[in-house]
């Protein structure tokens, strides 16, 4: 166990770094929104936009980074310690391990969509939906703020469920290869995503979840399976349209030192979603 647990810990971050470059390489290669990446860069100049969104994510990401080894692994691994006895010894190996990351990413679609419905977590969760545009660097867009939050009720999971470090690192690993890919603006045949789509989230699926319209954007919670949504009822009908606008709906995006205080100092009202 603690050979995998140092495994994962070597080898997560440069999997995940390398995930991340083949997209971004990739949806500039072959983008699927090339009219909205335009609209969004011209906020002044194309290209000065595009940088001062490409910082704006960026500078999130990195407070975030620091976050990790000083207050989110070290709260993951501190969780472990608690054992509440109740896990079976067949919950364990291979099938433990499966049971495990089905687990996770089920409550996770329940946090996912908590942050939406619940006006606190909202107010951090709104600086991840601000971006009016989407690509890999949106997968790394989150406020410190929702990052400690997620990690305490990651806390609370782990020791509920007696959930072992290396499901959670490996879960982790998951997830951001999962948001990498399901934000990315890589074009897809349109075969290959809808039969991935059957299984997993792919960007057509998530790219509705940031429509700047509230039904659209209060639905499609899901994060590596696409079971969830169906089954809760929280599936869009909408199809993905490249042109629709990205962000939240009456609100503009902010400066990186807005975004960091913006669930400090008040949200506008969300605007009321629409009855289907």
């Amino acid at each position: 166990m603690e050979q995998a647990q140092d495994l994962l810990l070597t080898w997560k971050a440069p999997a995940v770094f390398l995930w991340l470059g083949l997209f971004f390489l990739a949806e500039r290669l072959r983008p699927a929104a090339q009219v909205a990446a335009q609209k969004v860069q011209s906020e002044s100049t194309a290209p000065r936009g595009a940088w001062r969104r490409l910082s704006r994510n960026l500078g999130l990401w990195l407070v975030n980074v620091g976050l990790s080894p000083l207050v989110v692994l070290p709260l993951s691994l501190w969780a472990t310690e608690f054992h509440l006895g109740w896990r079976p010894d067949w919950w364990n190996g291979g099938l433990g391990l499966l049971l495990d990351l089905l687990l996770l990413d089920f409550l996770i679609y329940w946090w996912h969509r908590a942050n939406h419905e619940l006006p606190f977590l909202w107010r951090f969760h709104e600086v991840h939906h601000l971006d009016r545009f989407l690509d890999t660097t949106t997968a790394l867009r989150f406020h410190f703020g929702e990052i400690l939050l997620s990690a305490l009720a990651r806390a609370v999971i782990i020791a509920l469920f007696d959930i072992p470090i290396t499901s959670i690192l490996l879960f982790e690993g998951l997830i951001l290869l999962a948001a990498i890919f399901h934000h990315s603006n890589l074009r897809l045949p349109a075969g290959l995503e809808r039969g991935l789509a059957r299984a997993i989230i792919t960007p057509s699926i998530h790219w509705v979840h940031h429509h700047a319209v509230r039904r659209d954007t209060d639905s499609n919670y899901g994060t590596v399976l696409s079971i969830w949504d169906p089954l809760f009822g929280t599936r869009s009908p909408m199809a993905r349209d490249l042109a629709m606008p990205i962000g939240v709906e009456g609100t503009a995006e902010r400066t990186l030192p807005q975004l960091l205080l913006r669930p400090f100092v008040g949200n506008e009202r969300r605007p009321v979603k629409a009855a289907d």
